[in-house]
């Protein structure tokens, strides 16, 4: 009873976490992380190791698709992506000078604002507007944003997938497809990142509980990132709204109950 139990939390938190990467390249940690603390009782930190580990193949085998598809920017998504990881370090250490405040629910109030703006107002940008851009601004615009997204990230300690999408969506004028892949890219190396330390400091995790979540996670991302790509813009926005409000409603319920 007890691994059939196990195989249900995992199952329903490796699809939240699956179609939430696919979609939207939302970290799997705001959906994974709650579940395994509110219905398996796991250690927090722990969980949160797990999460990550399942976001590194989930993100890897989206950022593929949408890049067999060629909706991914390597460049400036490797720019960005080094701005995040040596700001992410940086704001983690300004925290750690400063009182401790309650942020937790900042991700998971953004993703349910992110997936309203979505529905509400669709991003329908287009590659032709997006190469409107020189190379060199671009790149200056990837590196700025990097740091905003790695200090934030750092310093609240959650939000990176939602901060991306918003920022490359709203701020650099990137085509939602283009969007999510280049999130999902940069999520792959900072969720590895992430899980290594994680398991170096707190240990080696349950197994059973990591390759769950970790296949489950890779299933349900591979079907939103095939989807995603066969979607037409108007029809992704809506299915990316819809997916990023019902995970941030049932997320925060989740908290509720752990509190």
């Amino acid at each position: 009873m007890n691994l059939l139990f196990t195989i249900i939390v995992t199952f329903f938190a490796g699809m939240g976490a699956g179609l939430g990467t696919g979609f939207a390249g939302m970290s799997a940690a705001a959906v994974i992380s709650p579940m395994l603390i509110t219905f398996l009782g796991m250690d927090p930190y722990m969980a949160v190791g797990i999460a990550l580990s399942s976001d590194v193949l989930a993100s890897a085998v989206s950022a593929y698709t949408y890049h067999k598809n060629k909706n991914l920017d390597i460049k400036n998504g490797l720019i960005m992506m080094a701005s995040v990881l040596l700001f992410t370090v940086v704001g983690s250490w300004v925290a750690s000078l400063v009182p401790s405040t309650t942020m937790g629910s900042f991700s998971v109030f953004m993703t349910f604002l992110l997936g309203i703006k979505f529905i509400v107002k669709p991003v329908m940008t287009t590659k032709e507007a997006m190469q409107g851009i020189s190379a060199e601004k671009r790149a200056l615009q990837s590196i700025v944003c990097g740091v905003v997204i790695g200090m934030i990230c750092g310093f609240i300690g959650a939000g990176g997938g939602m901060m991306m999408l918003l920022i490359l969506t709203s701020v650099l004028g990137y085509e939602l497809k283009t969007a999510v892949g280049t999130s999902v890219f940069i999520m792959t190396f900072t969720a590895l990142t992430g899980a290594a330390s994680h398991f170096a400091i707190g240990g080696a995790p349950d197994w059973t509980v990591f390759i769950l979540c970790v296949l489950f996670t890779l299933l349900w991302a591979r079907i939103a990132a095939v989807f995603a790509n066969k979607a037409d813009a108007k029809t992704l926005n809506r299915a990316t709204g819809i997916v990023l409000v019902v995970l941030g409603i049932v997320v925060m319920g989740f908290n509720l109950l752990t509190k």
